[in-house]
């Protein structure tokens, strides 16, 4: 376990945030559709495995039971052809040359875009770029360097990962960098979800959506540039789980195609992709997330009431409202707690940051706001902040 938090005076402030949105949208209707057709072809392609007790024929699904389980009624995706296509079921992405900007960097792009026009900054007032993320499309180069050098920013830039709560630990890394010098710094978080996500699991196939966030973070002091959200406090948590999982990465190479791994050569990214103990992870992550929010705020003499709403990660709904009813100790209503998972899905370490970007324009001179993510690791960060102008 590891937990660290910031909370000296309010240097340091939100002044914008962007958003990318990509163009398709596929229903739970069309999904599952796609799913069950998955289901028949595979179980007529294997009716006699199946006759001789071999392997298990594989259920159907319902857009109902998404919705029940997670409260995701639909998802934006890069590319909706080849998710829905049941000979592929993964988004097709294109290979691109290397003097070409990458698609990941690409969408980091045009939400970094969104926040400086909110903000009238170019490249010139930005110091330096984290990209904090569950995926980065490469080892390197860093994918910051590549945002960095595609809007003209003069510094340096970096990635991070801290799967879903990468958004929360990439804000507090850039108030570490604005407290040791720099002015302003630019965080991403550029999510291609469904390129990690087996849709051909009926257990997670319907979880995530893709999109790209961003927020620019400014040294408090003077008028602000847009915006201004002060950050009364930061805190982080890490507890070791292997109950949500990821095992692709540059070592899958080196695999053998012998023994135990020569079924897995035969479809090597079957289990390399998104995988996860559902029941495991609510049943751990909630109390974890609600006692460190909870913990958090008392910490900072800030009573739950005084919360005019928590931008929480948008995983799954019931996690959610567990969440806000610990800290709270009461339902919360959907003011207190916005929901966009319905409409985006999981987006990982966007997810809390596009609930951010869509519900606060009504808040006043002196509301309070609690920004959260969660998720694998386990991983948790607060980020509590006070709009000031």
């Amino acid at each position: 376990m590891s937990e660290t938090q910031s909370s000296m005076s309010a240097d340091v402030r939100i002044i914008s945030t962007g958003l990318f949105t990509p163009p398709h949208s596929v229903s739970n209707e069309e999904l599952v559709s796609a799913f069950n057709q998955y289901v028949d072809e595979f179980n007529a392609d294997n009716t006699e495995k199946i006759a001789n007790g071999d392997i298990e024929p594989l259920q159907k699904s319902s857009a109902e039971f998404v919705e029940k389980a997670s409260g995701i009624k639909s998802r934006y995706v890069i590319d909706k052809e080849g998710v829905l296509d049941t000979k592929r079921m993964a988004p097709m992405i294109a290979a691109r040359a290397n003097d070409e900007i990458s698609v990941l960097a690409e969408i980091a792009v045009m939400a970094a875009r969104d926040a400086m026009k909110s903000a009238d900054l170019t490249g010139a007032d930005i110091d330096g770029v984290i990209c904090a993320a569950s995926n980065m499309q490469r080892g390197y180069p860093a994918m910051a360097v590549e945002v960095q050098a595609a809007l003209e920013i003069d510094g340096f830039g970096f990635d991070m990962n801290v799967a879903c709560a990468s958004a929360a630990f990439g804000i507090e890394t850039g108030l570490g960098l604005i407290r040791a010098g720099a002015n302003r710094i630019l965080m991403v978080n550029p999510e291609i979800c469904t390129a990690h996500l087996n849709f051909r699991d009926r257990d997670s196939h319907f979880i995530f959506g893709d999109v790209a966030t961003a927020v620019i973070l400014e040294r408090n002091d003077g008028a602000p540039n847009g915006e201004a959200w002060e950050i009364v406090g930061t805190r982080l948590k890490t507890v070791f789980s292997n109950n949500i999982r990821n095992n692709f990465g540059f070592l899958n190479h080196c695999e053998l195609e012998t023994g135990d791994n020569a079924d897995r050569q035969a479809d090597p990214f079957t289990d390399k992709l998104f995988i996860q103990e559902g029941r495991k992870v609510f049943k751990e992550v909630v109390p974890m997330v609600g006692e460190l929010i909870s913990s958090h705020l008392n910490d900072n003499a800030i009573a739950p009431e005084k919360v005019k709403r928590f931008w929480l990660h948008q995983a799954n709904l019931s996690m959610n409202e567990f969440i806000a009813r610990r800290v709270l100790g009461r339902d919360a209503t959907r003011e207190e707690a916005p929901v966009v998972l319905d409409e985006y899905a999981n987006t990982s370490s966007a997810g809390s940051i596009i609930a951010f970007h869509k519900h606060r324009n009504d808040f006043a001179e002196g509301d309070i706001g609690v920004i959260c993510g969660f998720g694998a690791g386990y991983s948790a960060g607060s980020v509590i902040v006070r709009k000031t102008a």
